[in-house]
């Protein structure tokens, strides 16, 4: 197989099937990708991308077909081409207990190299991270933990990276950061296969390849493939006709603080949420949402200041604070060996729900989400999109007065996010307030009204139209480059 201009690509897949008993995870898939190349592969939750990857990686053999990294089958000589390249998957892949430096030397060791040797290729990178070398992976940000990721998979020169998803869970400061050391990588002549649910990162690269039910169903330029798949990569924004409540705050916080000994995670925040507001809580990573949320949902206890939620002090009443509220967090907190009825049942049964309303509401819930059929199904056998929707949908089930969602929607495709927010707006409409953080600004622009915080403090706080006044720019992206660029902290 020839590129359009007759070179030989270097990773050629042609007719690659795969399937997990039942189900088909690639049937015929063929493309080829040119040296120096960026390759984009985009398509929704569930399309085989991840599969594609690991055989493309020779971490899993595939049932028909065949496969080529430099001319090198995957098969037969899957032990030189681990030599050859980089595999980033989406979970980053680092030794959470081990520091910084402790994770590149090891991956360093296990390629037969050292960081000494070549790191002219990651320092752009490395240098970055590197006055925290000491520190562990684990209590590294999104952002920081992917450049350490980075220079992993390149800390032996590879010829290909294979990137799953990199910049999950990575604010858009972080985001615009990576794809620029892409494009610098690229200068270097290393080829880049990525796969990406956000759609900005989709136009950076040469190519992307349209994946869907196992087939990939178009190659060519980003602009062709997004305009030709319109309905499913860039469907319509959502539009609401707001339903009001009355404005009395059902989270009213004063000077709230947290230390962790010297550190200032949250400094002195103050801000109301109103009855059925939907309340967009913003910020780089490392920025302290998630510890604010914590404070806020009765997990931590603050350091100083005051806070009540549902009507009841973080302080003095967290056990009634939690069975007041609704949480959903970045891993959607379902249990995956248990069917979907036996989870919307257990959670239903912590929350002190009586059994017969557990019952008709179970088979009320399932059909509204048109998972009547799946009722027995277990969890970790559903696709990425349907999990979180239940996962939502049962953190309201016993209808609390507010809900709390940390960054619901991260390395979801466009058209499953947009159907999780037609889910936040049902909410909203009974009157459930909704608190949630997000690293995609197309959502931000979905809130009532935003908070951004930068280093531990609230540096903005209004609704979307007049925040993008207020910095005289065009989208929500902007006002939030502009915040978080003036960040001091980079690594919390």
């Amino acid at each position: 197989m020839k590129v359009a201009d007759g070179r030989e690509p270097i990773v050629v897949a042609q007719e690659i099937s795969k399937s997990y008993g039942k189900v088909e995870a690639l049937k015929g898939v063929s493309f080829a990708v040119e040296q120096g190349e960026i390759f984009g592969l985009i398509g929704p939750d569930g399309a085989g991308k991840s599969t594609l990857f690991r055989i493309l990686t020779t971490l899993l053999l595939a049932d028909k077909g065949t496969a080529a990294i430099g001319g090198l089958d995957v098969t037969s000589d899957y032990k030189q081409i681990r030599t050859r390249v980089g595999y980033m998957p989406g979970r980053f892949s680092l030794y959470q207990d081990l520091s910084v430096e402790e994770n590149l030397e090891f991956f360093a060791t296990v390629f037969h190299t050292t960081i000494r040797e070549n790191y002219d290729l990651i320092k752009d990178i490395y240098q970055q991270i590197e006055p925290f070398k000491k520190r562990r992976a684990g209590a590294l940000s999104g952002g920081m933990k992917q450049k350490l990721a980075l220079s992993c998979a390149l800390i032996h020169k590879p010829d290909i990276l294979f990137l799953d998803e990199p910049t999950t869970g990575v604010d858009p400061v972080s985001r615009k950061e990576f794809w620029q050391m892409l494009r610098n990588l690229r200068k270097q002549g290393i080829t880049i296969v990525v796969s990406t649910p956000i759609m900005d990162e989709a136009r950076q690269c040469d190519r992307i390849a349209f994946i869907n039910h196992g087939q990939i169903h178009g190659i060519d330029t980003p602009e062709r493939i997004l305009q030709q798949f319109a309905s499913i990569l860039c469907p319509p924004s959502l539009e609401r006709d707001e339903v009001r409540h009355e404005t009395a705050p059902v989270i009213e916080v004063s000077r709230l603080t947290k230390c962790f000994g010297s550190f200032t995670a949250v400094d002195h925040i103050s801000f109301q949420v109103n009855r059925g507001e939907i309340f967009g809580f913003l910020g780089a990573n490392g920025a302290g949402k998630t510890t604010a949320m914590r404070m806020l949902c009765g997990l931590s206890r603050p350091t100083s200041g005051v806070g009540k939620v549902a009507g009841y002090d973080i302080f003095r009443e967290a056990e009634q604070v939690k069975k007041h509220i609704g949480y959903m967090s970045q891993k959607f907190s379902l249990y995956e060996d248990l069917k979907v009825w036996e989870n919307i049942r257990l959670f239903a049964g912590i929350y002190g729900m009586k059994e017969q309303e557990i019952e008709r509401k179970t088979e009320e819930l399932l059909e509204r989400l048109g998972f009547s059929a799946e009722r027995d199904t277990l969890v970790k056998s559903l696709p990425v999109g349907w999990k979180q929707k239940l996962a939502f949908s049962v953190s309201i089930f016993h209808e609390p007065r507010i809900v709390f969602l940390d960054e619901p929607t991260g390395g979801v495709d466009p058209a499953t996010r947009r159907q999780f927010w037609e889910l936040i707006y049902q909410a909203a409409d009974r009157g459930i307030t909704v608190f949630v953080t997000t690293h995609y600004m197309d959502e931000a622009e979905y809130c009532n009204r935003i908070s951004i915080m930068v280093d531990g403090q609230i540096k903005a706080l209004d609704t979307p139209a007049r925040l993008k006044k207020q910095f005289g720019v065009e989208t929500m992206d902007d006002v939030f480059q502009k915040l978080a660029r003036s960040a001091v902290r980079k690594a919390d």
